[in-house]
């Protein structure tokens, strides 16, 4: 099971390079991003030791898709794809804050409302939930952003503003376009038989305006259930057929690993690989409405990978 879990580039004008927990970002000019998918998988903010086949690609198409598909409701970062590993765009100044949106008591929301914690995020969560249930409409719940090995930590809107971590005025614009987005969002997902059931969005400025920046709608991004029988099963008792990265979480726990200090990662073995990446594609191919045709990793993969983005950067 082949996999690209990293890259080592060096761009004609190149100004830095972040590795984040799935990405490869190397900055042009100090104002282009090169953002590379790779197959790397985190939860819990650790990194898995091994990668899972062609899921940056995955990842990578979907959210192009996706940024093309919302442009009308937030200007993006993205300027193109060159390669189904690769968005090159603007590079913006982000804001430390990612804007969840929640429209179902799922996840880790649900993990803290049974601890007996029915506020999110200063939000109140009505009483007698159950899991998996939808709140009366979509909630913003933002987090702080962690760099790598540390924990997002949820936070309130008032407490970001009287921070000063947003202004209030760009925090209501960013509340306002991620609760459009997530509508569009679950729009499109309705219209392939899935429930777009919560997401995360992340927002940056390029000079006085703000733009959407990184992957959105992802399978690492977002969660998603079967539409079909979604009701059925939740008024059984039974939990929701999703799409999302949450089943590798759940392997993770069911194997004794929630990323606290002193616990052992389960073994990724090649079968473990192959039904995560099986998950992936299935995602995809619901999603896009189109059968997933994934390059593959030959020994010209990353040359190939290399030529496409130098013919991109080389007309910016």
């Amino acid at each position: 099971m082949r996999s690209v879990t990293g890259t080592r580039f060096q761009f004609p004008r190149q100004t830095g390079l972040y590795i984040g927990k799935v990405r490869d970002v190397y900055t042009v000019d100090q104002r282009i991003l090169v953002m590379i998918a790779t197959d790397r998988i985190s939860a819990f903010d650790i990194v898995f030791p091994k990668g899972i086949t062609f899921k940056g690609q995955i990842l990578n198409r979907i959210a192009s898709k996706f940024l093309d598909l919302t442009a009308d409701i937030v200007p993006n970062w993205k300027i193109a794809s060159p390669h189904p590993m690769v968005t090159v765009g603007y590079r913006c100044d982000p804001f430390p804050v990612e804007m969840i949106v929640r429209a179902y008591l799922t996840g880790s929301s649900w993990r803290t409302y049974k601890s007996g914690q029915h506020l999110l995020c200063g939000i109140p969560l009505p009483e007698g939930m159950r899991e998996h249930q939808a709140f009366p409409g979509p909630i913003v719940t933002p987090t702080t952003k962690a760099e790598i090995g540390a924990h997002d930590q949820d936070i309130s809107r008032e407490e970001i503003i009287s921070r000063g971590l947003v202004s209030r005025h760009d925090y209501e614009q960013m509340e306002a376009f991620s609760l459009a987005l997530f509508a569009r969002g679950q729009q499109l997902a309705a219209e392939k038989g899935l429930i777009l059931v919560d997401t995360k969005y992340e927002f940056g400025k390029l000079g006085d305006q703000i733009y959407l920046i990184d992957e959105i709608h992802t399978p690492d991004s977002s969660r998603y259930f079967y539409a079909e029988d979604y009701l059925e099963n939740f008024s059984k008792g039974l939990p929701p057929r999703q799409l999302s990265k949450e089943f590798v979480r759940e392997w993770l726990m069911e194997n004794g690993f929630s990323g606290q200090p002193g616990q052992k990662m389960p073994e990724l073995t090649d079968e473990v690989i192959r039904d995560i990446s099986n998950r992936y594609i299935e995602l995809f191919e619901h999603l896009t409405g189109t059968a997933f045709v994934p390059l593959t990793y030959d020994d010209a993969f990353y040359d190939d990978m290399e030529g496409c983005i130098l013919n991109m950067l080389a007309r910016l």
